[in-house]
């Protein structure tokens, strides 16, 4: 007779639900670090490209950009507020980051100085941060 008996599969199936509960929260807690990691590769990118535009007086404007909730906002003009929304390019954040900090940033033409200093801090849902730090000579760390 060939076959498993029913305690052989009681065991595959015991070792498979343990490597599952062991592997299934080392995999939340990998994405949830990669979220933030991409929030922070996606907010710097954005800033530079801002900086950029403006340096290269793209469409003879100033360039910014606006930090939300939901997602960063590349805009054209002095504010966000007064922007032309024709130029607008948005990038969504992950649910799992939440920025707060600096949260509008404008870059002046030709210098690509920025109108304001100071950290923008992205946390994520583990309590891990990074911070980008925007310098009164338009230096972007993290």
């Amino acid at each position: 007779m060939r076959g498993f008996t029913l305690l052989e599969l009681l065991l595959v199936i015991a070792t498979i639900t343990i490597l599952a509960a062991i592997a299934i929260p080392v995999y939340s807690n990998l994405q949830v670090k990669n979220d933030l990691d991409v929030a922070t590769n996606t907010t710097l990118q954005t800033l530079r490209r801002a900086q950029v535009l403006s340096q290269t007086v793209d469409g003879d404007n100033t360039w910014g950009v606006k930090l939300q909730t939901s997602g960063i906002s590349l805009f054209k003009g002095a504010s966000y507020a007064g922007r032309d929304i024709n130029f607008d390019e948005d990038y969504s954040l992950n649910g799992n980051v939440t920025p707060t900090g600096v949260t509008e940033v404008v870059f002046s033409k030709l210098l690509g100085i920025p109108n304001t200093t100071g950290t923008l801090t992205l946390t994520n849902t583990n309590s891990e941060v990074q911070n980008i730090t925007i310098g009164s000579k338009g230096q972007l760390d993290y």
